[in-house]
């Protein structure tokens, strides 16, 4: 087949800078604020720590691919290379996945078993799932190691292009569909409409902050649609297809004609994870204060005289200090 390199080359690079420019400091930012909430022994910390260093693990492919699709979808390394950069890439966006969810759940146990949940939510159980999750992801990934990249024996150098399908490819990309996907989305919709019902219910809060957490849930699912829909439904049309008719000829017409729509969602993925530490994070009241408090003590290091000789380093770690006692505790959901 002669696939359409040329068409996703301008929205796909924009894409991947775009994603790059926001994510990179937003994530940033996010580990460190995410570090101070596990040092006060918050479990939902953990699961957004662990996020954030997945997406930052994430992000750190896409110079590579911008590159790739630049340059005619033309890998410039290894075989090697293109083999690792494709693990890292999926097996982060399929833990990232599966953390949302870990969030969500613990966010409604939080909400909904505010009392009967603190001995179960253990800062120690956190990292165990994660751990988990990320060793089973990462051993689902291990066959990515066999498949066939690089040289075409056309001198063409390519990087994890639509493959011809096969039955151990299909039954693969079933169980992205459902496992990755499917499952996740359902576990968002569930837990995020159960922590709005239980929000709206509570006597004890205004309507604005009801209304702030009903656009966080349907943002929360809205944005996984839009992430990740795209693409899982494209797996699922090859897989359905190669049902019906898994000639050469028949799939070749297929794979040309949904080329760049597969590209183009697969780019889309890549958003979720400048999205994360903004949605989760940043658009935390208590997070927003502590970001400013460090700012205002930074700004008040650089503008006033330091008597006394006292060292650079010495008034940092002081003011460092003083932020890290005088910051408001959160609560765990």
């Amino acid at each position: 087949c002669t696939l359409p390199y040329s068409e996703d080359r301008v929205p796909l690079v924009a894409l991947y800078s775009m994603v790059l420019v926001v994510g990179l400091p937003a994530n940033l930012t996010t580990v460190y604020m995410t570090l101070l909430q596990v040092r006060r022994k918050n479990v939902l910390g953990i699961y957004l720590l662990s996020l954030s260093v997945c997406d930052l693990t994430y992000l750190c492919t896409l110079p590579l691919w911008a590159v790739y699709v630049a340059g005619g979808h033309q890998w410039l390394w290894s075989a090697r290379a293109c083999k690792v950069t494709g693990y890292v890439f999926f097996t982060n966006m399929y833990i990232s996945i599966f953390l949302l969810c870990c969030v969500s759940v613990d966010r409604y146990v939080a909400v909904a078993y505010a009392m009967e949940s603190r001995g179960l939510r253990r800062q120690k159980l956190a990292a165990a799932v994660t751990c988990a999750i990320c060793l089973v992801v990462a051993a689902g990934h291990l066959p990515v190691f066999t498949m066939q990249e690089g040289d075409t024996g056309t001198g063409d150098k390519r990087c994890f292009e639509p493959a011809r399908s096969s039955a151990t490819v299909t039954g693969f990309n079933y169980a992205r569909f459902l496992v990755g996907f499917l499952i996740p989305l359902g576990v968002l919709a569930v837990t995020n409409r159960a922590v709005l019902a239980n929000v709206q219910a509570s006597p004890g809060l205004r309507p604005g902050q009801k209304a702030k957490v009903k656009l966080l849930a349907a943002t929360v699912v809205g944005l996984f649609l839009i992430c990740f829909g795209p693409y899982h439904a494209i797996l699922l049309l090859r897989a359905v297809m190669y049902h019906l008719d898994s000639s050469p000829q028949a799939e070749c017409r297929l794979v040309t004609s949904i080329y760049t729509p597969y590209t183009i969602s697969l780019g889309l993925s890549t958003i979720n994870s400048a999205t994360n530490p903004i949605l989760y994070v940043l658009a935390s009241d208590n997070i927003r204060k502590e970001i400013r408090q460090v700012l205002g003590s930074l700004h008040r290091h650089c503008t006033t005289p330091r008597p006394g000789g006292t060292s650079a380093s010495q008034h940092n770690m002081h003011n460092a200090r003083n932020i890290s006692d005088a910051a408001p505790t959160h609560g765990d959901g």
